[in-house]
Formats: C-alpha cells, structure tokens, sequence
C-alpha cells in the first residue's frame, strides 16, 4: 500500500505495520508508533477517493491512501483519474460499450453510474467525475472503444 500525505510526502509499507491504535472515542484514536504516543483526530474520510484528513498536534494532514489495486492500475497506466478532465469522461480501458445509463441533457451528481464497460471479461461501471450536465455523448451502446476515448462531455 501507498500512502501520500499532503500530497508531498509518500510512504510505501504492508498490511504489516507495527504498531498499536486503539479508538478512545468517535474518530479519536491512540496510537503507539516507534514508542512515540499520538493522538489522531479523524476530521473527514471520503471514501470514494479514498481520502482521510487527520488532526494530529492541531496540525492538519491529507492522506491519500491507495491499495495494491490502484498501484497496480498505476503501473498499467489504466488510473481513472489520470485519464479524466473537468468537462469530459474517457474510457480508463479498452473495451465494448454494455450500457449508457445517461442521455443528452441529464443532470448527474458525482458518482453516479454512467456507462457500463465490457473489459477484459469483466463488467464495469464508469462514475460521473463531477456534478453536471450531459452535453455529448461520443460512444453507441455496443461500440468497441480504445483506451482514453471520449465516453461523455460535461457542459
């Protein structure tokens, strides 16, 4: 796993990590580290970018956490949010359009399903980046699309 922490610092380690953390009360945790004794105040965790903000000695710290899955994405150069900008949606991998789940117009609200992508035998579901209205759609049910083809455009 990866950790970056303000978005400056990045540490790698396993699920192995030495150390001691019990929850004294909601979103308050203690941990022993390396012998050092900290208080961490869990302030927000999104968990669908996988983000957690941390107070620790009144200081604020971002950790953006990714797994084996997503270094291994990384490494594949398949990263989603590599591939995607404000206004539009590109397929993050070669595959066959199953389903659009949007039409011209739609108002949709950040991650929400939009498009079902056939690849590599597997099913999967492509989520609004952002809150906005469908302008374009640049892909039919059924097409075969290239990696970083534009699915979808935002106005």
């Amino acid at each position: 796993m990866k950790a970056s922490i303000n978005h400056s610092l990045n540490y790698l380690f396993d699920d192995n990590l030495d150390w001691d953390c019990v929850e004294i009360k909601d979103n308050q945790f203690h941990i022993i580290y390396k012998n050092k004794s900290i208080v961490a105040d869990i302030v927000t965790v999104d968990s669908s970018q996988k983000t957690v903000e941390i107070l620790i000695h009144n200081r604020l710290y971002t950790v953006v956490i990714q797994d084996h899955y997503d270094l291994l994405l990384n490494q594949l150069g398949m990263a989603v949010d590599s591939n995607k900008k404000d206004d539009e949606i590109k397929a993050p991998m070669p595959g066959r359009i199953l389903d659009i789940l949007v039409s011209i117009g739609d108002d949709v609200s950040q991650g929400e399903n939009v498009i079902v992508l056939e690849a590599m035998k597997m099913e999967n579901i492509i989520k609004s980046p952002r809150q906005g209205t469908i302008k374009s759609i640049g892909i039919q049910k059924g097409q075969s699309v290239e990696k970083n083809t534009v699915l979808l455009a935002f106005e």
